[in-house]
């Protein structure tokens, strides 16, 4: 009777811990942790930046972290979200707004490892070599490391021991999750590189982009080129200060030029253009603020 009881124990065991996975692997979500719009919530605090959770496949992967630390831990709590289970983290780009957060992940999750674009100044990797081209005929007060090679030649970090790797180039990181690092040309951030986040769903690809300073239409055309057919984005689009005739121009090249399915924007798309995209997508438009909770298929 006793190996029966641990029999029946054992077989409930493996059943609970298959149901748990299955219910992981059919999570297909994506939940807006940190933003300055979305639906009163009296436990979620508003602020500009932007997070998300992104889970899909049994996959957990943070996108983001926001623009403060003790706002994104009261979000991240407030939605229940445990940050100690992550497959990866990606760091879109380089602004407080969107980086500010790792504080308080590294405090929970030390070691997990977390994507960002090539930025040298802002996270870990060596410096340029040129940088220390010595000229004939100084005195060696006046030579870097007085003309001898240093023992150090890196750029520092605000996060010194964390887990980062750098994204140079479209990159597959995980079965179907792709990352696509684009470089903007526009004024104020040439030449920053921005990470953005791909997954390959049976509808086409999901695209998660945090600010879009390279421009939304230029990071979804570098997404095609994984799979001409993208599905939805969501995330900051990065049309604050931009005129309706523009907004009107992107809203229309991911509409009829990409044939983008559904659109999510969140963050720096400006009210503007929430409602321009609303206009041109119709049903298609997803209200995406903090809080919410957008699917994929």
């Amino acid at each position: 009777m006793r190996n029966r009881g641990l029999v029946r124990t054992a077989i409930l065991v493996v059943c609970l811990t298959f149901a748990a996975q299955s219910g992981a692997a059919d999570v297909a979500r994506v939940t807006n942790l940190y933003d300055a719009f979305g639906a009163p919530s009296a436990g979620l605090v508003k602020d500009w930046g932007f997070a998300a959770l992104v889970e899909y496949g049994g996959r957990r992967i943070l996108f983001d972290t926001g623009n403060d630390a003790n706002i994104f831990e009261k979000n991240v709590k407030a939605l229940g979200v445990d940050l100690t289970r992550l497959d990866a983290v990606v760091i879109s780009h380089r602004h407080g707004d969107h980086t500010s957060g790792l504080d308080f992940l590294l405090e929970v999750n030390p070691n997990v490892t977390i994507y960002t674009p090539q930025e040298a100044a802002y996270f870990k990797g060596p410096l340029p070599k040129d940088f220390l081209k010595h000229e004939q005929g100084l005195p060696q007060n006046l030579q870097y490391f007085e003309g001898r090679e240093p023992a150090r030649w890196a750029s520092g970090s605000p996060w010194q021991n964390a887990n980062f790797k750098t994204v140079t180039g479209t990159t597959e990181i995980l079965p179907g999750f792709y990352l696509i690092s684009v470089q903007s040309q526009k004024p104020g951030t040439v030449e920053m590189n921005e990470i953005s986040l791909a997954i390959r769903t049976p509808r086409g690809l999901a695209v998660i982009v945090g600010c879009s300073h390279p421009g939304v239409e230029n990071i979804l055309a570098q997404a095609a080129k994984i799979d001409s057919h993208l599905y939805i984005a969501l995330g900051g689009f990065h049309l604050v200060r931009t005129t309706e005739p523009e907004v009107r121009r992107v809203a229309r090249v991911l509409h009829d030029d990409l044939k983008l399915e559904r659109v999510a924007p969140a963050h720096c798309t400006s009210e503007l253009g929430f409602v321009v995209f609303r206009d041109v997508f119709a049903q298609n438009f997803v209200a995406s603020g903090l809080g919410s909770v957008v699917t994929l298929p």
